[in-house]
Order: structure tokens, then sequence, then C-alpha cells
């Protein structure tokens, strides 16, 4: 199919989305409640909050370097955190676009191959998902009773198998890429027959990609890996917590850190899903519906806060990234076809020396 037909698939999903959820979300909103609400808010906590979010972003890359280390001993975190805000800023406009553009930006940078570092940026997503469905568990065990009361699908029978059948997936996934020589026996069986002027190359390609599984390969980097990814999760469910102090609702409500977390499951869900451009209209839909069903507060409460909170995220990621995106002087944004021309090139140059 052709390129253009295809943006123009996707761009016309992405809009049915983004149109679907905003309405869904809005059709029986009272506009002018909702402005009160946003106008008489307490923004002091939203000043609060932007120091931990960005604190929070900086122990991603904190952890990415960890990661990085059988590809190459990082010595700036600033270049690893200079990337997270470019990829951040790129996914609250291309959907998804920020994880190509984070390994592009680093790999560049150091000199080094692109699919290595983004098989980081697929063991980090792994990690991600993992503490999501631990976090889930948690929250859960102390929750139960009014998340059964909202969502009364969610039985222990239901979140056991939510919770352990995609991390086994993943884990199996990646323990056959690293300790099997399947990739290769795919390799070998379905694209030497067929193309095998391109197999060598391709083969060397994997061999890249593979190395940046290497961290699987590293226990002794496991516990600071599970310390900062704990770390990581509590920061991002700070800052929610704290803005529920910008509104009034949370004077009888008392909402607490516990509660916080069950929010930052519902958007890990919704920006893991979501095919729009920083989750725009799914993010809004999910934490309205979750916090209307679960505290039973208005629409406006709950939309007036989610538009917040979304949106004080997105304005730190779109500033903080697009001055790293001056920085590292990017003019084009990388498409897939640059990570297999930049392995094939150092592969071609490795040969030469």
């Amino acid at each position: 199919m052709n390129r253009i037909y295809k943006e123009i698939i996707k761009w016309t999903l992405v809009v049915a989305i983004v149109a679907g959820s905003i309405y869904s979300v809005v059709k029986d909103i009272d506009f002018y409640k909702l402005w009160m609400i946003l106008r008489t808010a307490d923004y002091l906590w939203v000043i609060v909050s932007i120091p931990i979010i960005l604190l929070s972003h900086w122990v991603r890359a904190v952890r990415w370097k960890i990661l990085l280390k059988p590809i190459l001993n990082a010595k700036s975190t600033w270049n690893l955190f200079s990337a997270v805000m470019v990829g951040y800023a790129v996914n609250n406009i291309l959907p998804r676009g920020g994880e190509l553009v984070r390994p592009f930006v680093y790999a560049r940078r150091e000199g080094i191959s692109r699919s290595a570092v983004f098989a980081t940026i697929i063991i980090e997503r792994f990690l991600d998902v993992l503490f999501l469905l631990i976090l889930f568990a948690v929250v859960f065990f102390f929750s139960r009773d009014i998340i059964s009361q909202a969502f009364p699908w969610m039985t222990d029978q239901n979140i056991t198998i939510f919770i352990i059948l995609p991390v086994v997936v993943l884990l199996v996934l990646i323990l056959l890429s690293v300790y099997t020589k399947l990739g290769y026996y795919i390799l070998k069986i379905f694209v030497k027959p067929f193309f095998p002027k391109k197999y060598e190359r391709i083969e060397q390609i994997l061999s890249s990609f593979l190395k940046g599984f290497g961290f699987i390969k590293s226990p002794s980097d496991y516990f600071m890996t599970f310390v900062q990814s704990l770390l990581l999760w509590f920061l991002y469910a700070l800052p929610m917590y704290i803005m529920f102090y910008t509104f009034h609702f949370q004077k009888q409500l008392n909402l607490g850190v516990m509660d916080a977390g069950l929010l930052l499951i519902v958007v890990g869900i919704g920006t893991t899903i979501a095919p729009t451009p920083g989750a725009i209209g799914i993010y809004h839909y999910l934490v309205t519906v979750a916090m209307m069903n679960l505290y039973k507060i208005s629409n406006e409460d709950a939309l007036a806060y989610a538009i917040l909170v979304h949106a004080v995220n997105m304005i730190i990621q779109v500033i903080v990234g697009a001055l790293f995106f001056i920085r590292e002087n990017i003019k084009i944004l990388p498409k897939e076809e640059d990570f297999v021309n930049n392995d094939i090139e150092q592969s071609i140059n490795s040969e030469k020396i």
C-alpha cells in the first residue's frame, strides 16, 4: 500500500478516536460549571508538582543508563535526559513517534547502533508494563472494595489473569530472543532463500538489536533497576496526588496517594493503548469515567482534574522537549528505515577497518 494512503488511514483513525473520546466525555458536561471549577482552582499545587514531574523524567534517564551498559558505558545523564525529553515532545505531536526519535537522538550523539539502542527501549517498555501491573496488584489489594463496587467485572480471578498473562508472554518472547538462536533460525528459513544478498546485512542488524537486550544477562543490575523503577512510578503518582488539592472535591473526599496510584494505572493503560498524540481524548475519557465511578463525583469535577493533569504534563514535555530538540539540532524526524541504514553503514565501516 502506498505510504500516502497509509498516512491518510492512520490519521483518519487518530482523528476519529480523538473526536469520539472527546464527544463521549463532554456530551453531558455543563461547560459553565466546568469553567468555574477550573477558574477557582488553586494552581499553587500545580507549581509544587512541576519539579517532581521533571525529576521523574530524570530518573527515567538514569534508569536508561543501566539498560544501555551492555552497549555503552554512558557518562552523561544529561544526554540521556535530552533524548528522553525530545521523545516525549514528539509523542505529543506524532503517535508513538517518540519511540523512534529517542533512540535515534541518543545513538546519533554517541555514534552507536540505533537498533541496539532501540532494543533497550523495548526492555524499558517491558519494565514499565511489569511495574504498572505490580502497582495494579498492590492498589487492588488495598482498595478492592471500592474497585469492585465501581467495576464489578474486576474479580480476583480476572485480575490475576490480567496481571500474569501479559508478563509471562513478554518475558518468554524476550528470553527466547536473548538466550536462543530463534531469531537467526527464522532469518535462515524465511529470508536467506528469498533474499540471499540481503541476508548477511539483516543478520548483522539483528545482532546489533539483540545486543541491546544485554541487560537481561546482567543480574547484578536488577536490584538497582528495581529500586529506580519503584521510584519512577512513585514520582509519577505523587504529582497526581498533589493536584487533588487543586480542586474543592478534595476537601470532601480526602483522596490519598493510593487513589492517585489507582488513577495512574488508568493513565498508564490509556497511554499504552492510545494511538493518539499525547493520548489526547482517551486520557481524558478514562480518567473522567474512573473518577466518576470510583468516587461518585460530578462529570465536571472529574473532567477538570483530567484536563489539568494532562495539560501540565503535556506543556512540560513540549516546552522542555522543544529546548532539547534545538540542542540536538534535529532537522528531519527519523523513519524506521533510518535505523536499518545506520546499522548497514556501521557494519560496512567495521568491515573496512
